[in-house]
């Protein structure tokens, strides 16, 4: 019994290229310092600062992460993902350093602003660069293992970070900037400048639109994603202090439960994508995975929650995400050519952060005025309902 077990993970994880997997160890490094984010919250009501206060903080590390990956994904194109990784891990690497002496609000907006496009800068060339070096056959796992390195080091990040966080808040910015540069290190070392040429791929494109903006199907698929995300996002910023607050967590348990997300991604994801990789449409597997994830948030509202049952619905949430979002990748790589794929990473990448403005902004905003149960309750109705729409897509014959 365990033989075959243990055959189907080794083979979940073979054929794809070095490239890929240090691309992956790259993610790992840099995810592993992932502790400013998911404590953000917590970190400013600690400066007195009150919810709604600070989710206005965290729209503008979503409006900063909108624009930055605007200009990554034209850059990308432009100069190709290899300087655009380096330039934005680096220069990401140094303001988590300066965000951390900010202390009047408005300097803290402005300089989480300035972060943020950064940072998110790198995400359409890093997205570009595992297409460019996977195949179309083991893409979807391309795209899974650079998943599993983010929550992998997201499980580091957050629980470390809540130890941390109960020493001093500030040192959780000072490690994500010293990951952010042992990330762009690695990079320079051992991946080397490629001159990038677009049209090396031999298949066919010729039902690809030449331009992402005229892409009707995908620009309805973003629309979703905004919705999706934006509702996802409150397990990064609005989980926290709903336990915090509500519950009455401690900060170690609270990075514990978060880990957990990072964990169970990291034991069943590749092996869950490597069995349904081709074998339905990606937009039947990001419906299910969406619906998973409506429930959980609406699982929140039972009265008398403990830790068990916040156990539970950090597992089922996670679980809609390890059917929703490697293939949502899938999705969007599909219809590129390597010539415009700058302009489809940037979208999508431009679609979760316009989620982390508009989320965490409204979810505070909602919970601050009427209480997290209304956070749940919409979470979890919108969600479902973007899993409807999402199967009518796919219903409608698109791809």
């Amino acid at each position: 019994m365990l033989t075959p077990v243990l055959t189907t993970y080794k083979n979940a994880y073979t054929g794809l290229s070095r490239s890929t997997w240090l691309l992956s160890i790259v993610m790992l490094i840099n995810r592993s310092g992932t502790m400013v984010v998911p404590f953000l919250t917590l970190y400013l009501i600690r400066m007195g600062y009150s919810v709604s206060m600070a989710g206005i903080v965290l729209a503008f590390f979503g409006f900063g992460a909108f624009c930055g990956a605007y200009v990554g994904g034209r850059l990308t194109d432009k100069i190709g993902f290899y300087p655009v990784q380096l330039i934005t891990l680096i220069g990401g690497g140094v303001m988590f350093f300066v965000l951390a002496q900010m202390k009047t609000y408005w300097l803290i907006c402005l300089f989480t602003y300035v972060l943020a496009f950064i940072n998110e800068a790198f995400r359409p060339a890093n997205s570009t660069a595992i297409a460019f070096y996977s195949k179309p056959e083991n893409r979807t796992r391309s795209y899974a293992l650079n998943r599993l390195a983010i929550n992998i080091g997201w499980a580091v990040g957050s629980s470390v970070g809540g130890i941390l966080a109960g020493i001093n808040y500030e040192l959780l910015f000072y490690v994500d900037g010293v990951t952010n540069i042992l990330a762009a290190i690695l990079i320079w070392i051992f991946l080397k400048p490629i001159n990038f040429k677009q049209g090396t791929e031999k298949h066919d494109q010729a039902m690809k639109p030449l331009s992402a903006y005229n892409d009707k199907t995908y620009l309805v698929f973003i629309l979703l994603t905004i919705f999706f995300a934006g509702c996802f996002f409150q397990l990064f910023t609005n989980l926290s202090p709903f336990f915090y607050q509500e519950l009455h967590f401690s900060e170690p348990l609270i990075g514990f439960l978060l880990a957990i997300n990072g964990v169970i991604i990291a034991i069943f994801e590749m092996v869950l994508i490597y069995k349904l990789e081709g074998r339905r449409k990606s937009l039947s597997y990001i419906s299910f995975g969406i619906t998973l994830v409506g429930i959980s948030f609406l699982v929140l509202n039972i009265p008398g929650m403990g830790s068990l049952l916040a156990f539970s619905t950090i597992t089922l949430l996670t679980f809609g995400e390890i059917f929703s979002m490697p293939f949502m990748n899938s999705f969007w790589i599909s219809r590129t050519r390597p010539g415009n794929r700058g302009q489809y990473a940037a979208l999508y990448t431009m679609a979760w952060s316009a989620a982390q403005t508009l989320g965490p902004l409204g979810g505070s905003q909602l919970a601050g005025h009427f209480g997290f149960k209304w956070l749940w309750f919409s979470a979890g109705a919108i969600c479902i309902m973007v899993a409807i729409f999402m199967k009518r897509l796919k219903e409608s014959g698109l791809p």
